[in-house]
């Protein structure tokens, strides 16, 4: 059989895979992805692109492409009798900012975006970056202690091998991955189920200004969701069934009578694509590792439609993991780096499996969740560059950024003076923008590509010896924040 070795093998094109690649690969390391499908999916399913997640879509320069294929609408729920009488409804919070409210933290704001549009876009993008291979299935695994073998087969049966320093297991929830490791899922199987339709309807102009990115309508026979899905009308709607019972699919007549109903238009004309059902659980691993194989998204956790956060939750640990991993690949840090991966990234995961399993996990003050998808990143401020206005979080670099104030010149000096880690790249605020920041005089902010603080300062520290031990805690994972 060939044989071929990579630093790292991304397993699984979906949004986890996507992103760990994107963080390896800008980062220099030579990566593979594969993935047993020839086509993609042309079905949108998630559809909520959270705050942090933009921000990452920003971070990669794909902001404009990504929202090209999305619908603006503020990230509200609209609860009415029917779409028709719209003007009567009520919004209710669902963990995410409004737009006017996503202007004050972020540079970007949350987006309603379809799934197979975000994917094409992010692979379009990986195919410039990394080696993608379509119609290979992993279908053997060998772990050692220096690398990992496994064996690919392609859709005529053939087998090759490939070695590689460290695997990434993002191969969805049946993970092929998971299994061989005997690696156990934790939670309920069945938690939420539904029927689903994909339908393009002229919905928009009955709705006029109340655009929004879930609607719930209450009409006699049961409440129905609509959720746009991409230009033109493109909608997908459905309704939630008993999770314990048979799952019939309604013909196509019968799905048009109710979203008829549900619209509250009797003859709005309607083009029913596909139907479908689905049911969803809430669960998680035990364990993401397993010595150089590494679970993300929904192979190493999975949650309900309720919260929006599967998509979301996916892209965040893979890319969480793919910087760690390039960290590690380059020599930046060592391999106890890749211990945080699952000590930072389980409590996200953790609360968003929960938030799934809870019957009201939809309905959540935004503030709250807030928290929880911005993980504790730097707050973001324009300011004035060489290029124009950016984001103190577009600063951010793939290794350390040390924001500084005005007074930087031992600052400077000291990330000069580092060496043998990740590179450190010297950020000069002006004085209000410092402060913002939490900097006094002459002090000074260090953070990791995520945007997570390893130190912050005052002049009165030593900027050699501080920055020398704050460099250390981020190479090891064990970032403590060393405020004076």
């Amino acid at each position: 059989m060939h044989s071929s070795h990579f630093p790292a093998l991304v397993v699984g094109t979906g949004p986890a895979g996507l992103a760990a690649t994107i963080a390896l690969a800008s980062r220099g390391v030579e990566t593979l992805l594969i993935d047993r499908r020839l086509e993609r999916s042309s079905l949108p399913r998630a559809t909520t692109v959270s705050t942090r997640t933009m921000e990452l879509v920003r971070s990669w320069g794909l902001e404009d492409r990504v929202l090209a294929g999305g619908v603006d609408v503020d990230w509200l729920m609209w609860q009415s009798h029917t779409l028709a009488r719209a003007t009567e409804g009520t919004a209710i919070e669902l963990g995410l900012p409004t737009r006017a409210q996503a202007t004050i933290i972020s540079p970007t704001a949350p987006a309603c975006v379809p799934q197979d549009h975000l994917e094409r876009v992010l692979l379009d993008h990986v195919r410039g970056l990394a080696r993608v291979e379509l119609g290979l299935e992993l279908v053997a695994i060998d772990n050692h202690a220096d690398h990992v073998r496994v064996v690919l087969r392609d859709a005529a049966g053939r087998d090759r091998i490939v070695t590689a320093h460290y695997l990434v297991a993002a191969d969805g929830a049946r993970s092929t991955v998971r299994a061989a490791l005997g690696i156990a899922f934790r939670g309920a199987q069945a938690r939420l189920a539904g029927i689903t339709a994909l339908v393009r309807a002229p919905l928009w102009g009955m709705l006029g200004e109340h655009r929004y990115g879930i609607y719930l309508t209450s009409h006699r026979g049961g409440e129905s969701l609509f959720l746009p899905a991409g230009p033109d009308d493109r909608w997908g709607f459905g309704y939630v069934v008993d999770a314990a019972g048979a799952l019939s699919l309604p013909a196509a007549p019968e799905m048009v009578a109710r979203l008829r109903l549900a619209a509250g238009v009797p003859d709005l004309p309607v083009e029913i694509g596909r139907i479908g059902s689905f049911t969803s659980a809430a669960q998680i691993a035990d364990r993401f590792r397993e010595g150089r194989t590494f679970l993300v998204g929904d192979a190493a956790h999975r949650v309900t439609p309720r919260g929006g956060t599967g998509m979301n939750t996916a892209i965040h640990g893979g890319h969480d993991l793919g910087w760690k991993l390039a960290w590690v690949l380059r020599g930046w840090a060592g391999a106890e780096l890749l211990d945080a991966y699952e000590a930072e990234h389980r409590p996200l995961a953790e609360h968003n499996v929960a938030r799934s399993a809870d019957e009201m996990g939809s309905r959540r003050p935004s503030g709250d969740e807030l928290r929880v998808d911005l993980s504790g990143r730097i707050d973001h401020h324009w300011v004035a560059t060489g290029d124009g206005r950016a984001s103190t979080l577009d600063l951010i670099g793939p290794g350390l950024t040390l924001f500084t104030g005005p007074d930087d010149a031992a600052w400077r000096s000291a990330a000069v003076a580092t060496a043998g880690g990740p590179p450190v790249v010297v950020h000069r605020l002006d004085e209000i923008t410092a402060r913002a920041l939490g900097l006094r005089a002459g002090g000074a902010l260090l953070v990791r590509p995520d945007g997570v603080p390893v130190g912050c300062w005052t002049a009165r520290m030593a900027p050699a010896e501080v920055l020398h031990a704050a460099i250390a805690d981020a190479r090891s994972g064990t970032h403590g924040r060393r405020a004076a």
